[in-house]
């Protein structure tokens, strides 16, 4: 009869064993779906990434845009636009005032260096002769520059176009006397092209020989005082020395010994003055309040 049990028990551990084996290749097909599909989306992210160019974000027309603070076509031109609108705004100005004024305008050539004596000479013959019907307005070109003379700077008036001045009157050829009285003005030598029938010029050509050059108003705002310089310039300093000249030491380890000023430092307001020290000239840099002149 124990025989007979046992092989039934083996049996029975057989049958139970079976099940599980089968199903243990299912559930580790089960897990490994999902592992091939994140590989699969970790593979892809990487691709969609680089797609994107390096200088910076594409966009929707598939223009890469401008990087953070690069600066635009837009930007530029606007930049550039901002530089020229003063001088441009004060030429249209001028444009407007002269557009409705009766007349044409006229070069004449003069000496040169007499251009503004030519403009006095001729308007005092408008008013002899009576031709203030006729010849209307006579003009030089100017302009301001600054001057720089012995470290000081100073604004002044010179003549843009030497050997030359405009006048804005009636048609030359309908008015033989107004164009006989120009002509015979001392220093004017005649009008520039057809001494007979000059051509007038036209109204851009006259804005522009009028009009303020950017480099004009510049001195202009410096001479009244609201110019703005990037950096502070020093005020110019007098000198009193001169090199080669005798002074006496009055301050310093150097007091009351003699020498003589080899090299001038207004910027700095200092001197090298040479002094003899152990029979050898030496030379000494010594400020402004430390030497008075020898008698």
């Amino acid at each position: 009869m124990s025989e007979q049990n046992e092989v039934p028990e083996e049996e029975v551990r057989a049958e139970a064993t079976e099940p599980e084996t089968a199903q243990a290749p299912k559930v580790e097909q089960a897990e490994a779906a999902p592992e091939e599909g994140e590989q699969a989306a970790v593979e892809a992210a990487p691709a969609e990434a680089s797609e994107e160019p390096e200088g910076g974000r594409v966009s929707s027309e598939g223009e890469a845009a401008p990087a953070e603070g690069e600066p635009t076509e837009a930007t530029q031109k606007e930049g550039d636009q901002g530089q020229d609108g003063e001088t441009s705004a004060t030429a249209e100005q001028l444009r407007e005032e002269l557009e409705f004024l009766p007349g044409y305008w006229y070069v004449l050539h003069t000496y040169s260096g007499y251009e503004r004596r030519v403009k006095a000479n001729l308007e005092q013959r408008i008013q002899t002769f009576n031709m203030e019907d006729y010849i209307y307005q006579v003009e030089v070109p100017m302009e301001k520059v600054i001057e720089i003379k012995n470290t000081n700077r100073k604004v002044v008036d010179r003549v843009r176009i030497p050997g030359y001045a405009l006048v804005r009157m009636e048609l030359v050829q309908e008015n033989p006397d107004a164009w006989r009285v120009v002509k015979d003005t001392p220093a004017v030598t005649g009008f520039v092209g057809d001494r007979q029938a000059p051509v007038p010029l036209q109204l851009d050509e006259v804005v522009n020989l009028l009009a303020p050059t950017p480099e004009s108003e510049a001195a202009a705002e410096f001479e009244a005082g609201q110019a703005k310089p990037k950096k502070e310039e020093p005020l110019p300093i007098k000198v009193d020395y001169e090199v080669g000249e005798s002074v006496t030491v009055i301050d310093g380890p150097f007091a009351t010994m003699q020498g003589t000023i080899s090299e001038i430092m207004p910027e700095n307001q200092k001197l090298k003055v040479l002094v003899v020290i152990f029979e050898r000239e030496t030379p000494v840099e010594l400020g402004f309040n430390q030497v008075m002149k020898s008698n």
